[in-house]
């Protein structure tokens, strides 16, 4: 089965909340390799005026792979695991994630575009904080192998 072209403009369910904790913060910013001080040390960030330790731009990725697990699952899309690679990835933030919020994910399949055998999925995860304000839009491009690739 190919991706079904019908996936595009598709609304997925907002996820679940998810309350983002210091703990992740700090092992996902060693992760990465971001040392700066606002994101292992509480002070250090309140000393710029966040509330705790702030989010490194790509720990965005923690939360919206919830929504594409929503997309992965879905039984008419076509694609499989198996013959996905995520091909690219961008970030349009209002306000860094901060320890403490609580994050709901919303994703829309905005584009899919023939590739050789298989297809690119363009898909956009809209997250708000617990008061419905927009905290970050993640933009992931998926290329989806075709069943002969």
């Amino acid at each position: 089965m190919s991706v079904n072209p019908e996936l595009v403009g598709r609304d997925f369910p907002p996820t679940a909340p998810y309350l983002v904790g210091r703990e992740k913060v700090r092992e996902f910013s060693r992760a990465v390799f971001a040392t700066d001080p606002q994101h292992l040390d509480p002070a250090a960030a309140q000393a710029l005026g966040y509330a705790d330790v702030v989010a490194p731009p790509t720990f965005a990725m923690v939360v919206q792979d919830l929504t594409l697990q929503q997309l992965l699952s879905e039984p008419d899309s076509g694609i499989a695991l198996e013959r996905t690679v995520h091909a690219e990835q961008r970030f349009r933030y209002t306000r860094p994630i901060v320890a403490g919020d609580e994050l709901t994910a919303q994703l829309r399949i905005t584009g899919i575009r023939p590739f050789g055998k298989g297809a690119m999925v363009t898909s956009e995860a809209e997250m708000m904080d617990a008061g419905g304000a927009h905290v970050v839009t993640a933009t992931s491009v998926l290329l989806i192998g075709g069943e002969d690739a």
